[in-house]
């Protein structure tokens, strides 16, 4: 049997972002649908209102070596995974006002240059597995952004986004920068500032997700909160950032067992800059712990902008 063969007869189990067995694996990708660790200070606040937009760059990068079962222990199977992911997002906020608040849209376009390797046990020995595409990812689209201004204090944005299946995706392949479905995720932010500079933000989104025409495979819904609390110095914010991120519901499949549910938690030291004149900018490091059914790693990300 040659290697193609084999590749053919594990696809199932070797789809997507980690492409790990299925018996300790949760979503098919084993990491979830969209982005993690993409808010933290400032997240109930949208860019203002300026002629031609606000333009984003984001860089984040993400490594693990280990996956963990679904009590938490590490499963040998000697993998390897970085993601170094580039995005570029487009926001613009209006003047139009939708229930009180300012109206706005945006689009994010990212890319994925993935290093991944993994041993899968098979009736001839193991079988090692490795890719390392650098390729476009699925394309955001949010027709909809509402930013509320409760008081000087309090901001509040929701919004609506549309994850399409834009993204170079092999279903034969280790890892696929797409992942070939449909998402739609609504969204929640707030940051509460005191009159001491003190910040909470928080985040709180929901995926769900269509089915994978090319495998059959269905994601359960998926629920992610992210949050920073830290101190304002002059244009200077430090503290902790993280994330914390569950199934609240099964995948769909065929031949899969049903309750396999990932989860994790993130945490680490976050620091933002925000100066008259100046692109403002968002540094944090986290470090992944608590996985259940996926990978757990660390990630270190950078995001800049500026308005025009």
């Amino acid at each position: 049997m040659n290697n193609n063969t084999n590749i053919r007869r594990i696809s199932w189990v070797t789809l997507g972002l980690f492409g790990l067995c299925a018996g300790t694996q949760a979503t098919e990708s084993g990491s979830p649908t969209t982005a993690v660790g993409v808010y933290d200070f400032g997240a109930g606040m949208t860019p203002p209102v300026t002629p031609n937009g606000t333009l984003g760059l984001r860089t984040s990068f993400y490594s693990t070596n280990v996956q963990k079962n679904s009590q938490g222990r590490a499963v040998d199977n000697h993998l390897s995974l970085d993601v170094l992911s580039i995005g570029v997002a487009y926001l613009r906020m209006t003047d139009y006002r939708v229930l009180g608040a300012q109206y706005g849209f945006g689009a994010i376009v990212p890319f994925f240059k993935m290093d991944a390797s993994l041993q899968v046990p098979t009736p001839g020995g193991p079988l090692e597995l490795s890719a390392d595409p650098f390729r476009m990812a699925d394309a955001q689209v949010i027709p909809l952004i509402l930013q509320w201004s409760l008081s000087p204090n309090l901001f509040v944005n929701t919004q609506f986004q549309i994850q399409a299946p834009t993204g170079d995706y092999d279903k034969n392949r280790l890892v696929s920068p797409g992942l070939n479905h449909w998402t739609f995720s609504p969204l929640l932010n707030a940051t509460y500032l005191s009159d001491t500079g003190f910040e909470v933000s928080s985040s709180f989104q929901v995926d769900v997700n269509t089915r994978n025409p090319a495998t059959h495979y269905k994601n359960g819904v998926e629920y992610r909160h992210e949050f920073a609390v830290g101190q304002h110095f002059g244009p200077w914010t430090a503290g902790l950032g993280g994330y914390y991120y569950r199934q609240f519901s099964d995948d769909d499949a065929p031949n899969l067992t049903r309750g396999n549910r990932a989860r994790v938690m993130a945490v680490g030291p976050a620091v933002s800059y925000m100066a008259p004149g100046l692109p403002p900018l968002w540094l944090h490091v986290y470090k992944e712990f608590d996985a259940r059914n996926r990978a757990e790693g660390y990630t270190v990300a950078l995001r800049i902008s500026h308005s025009f």
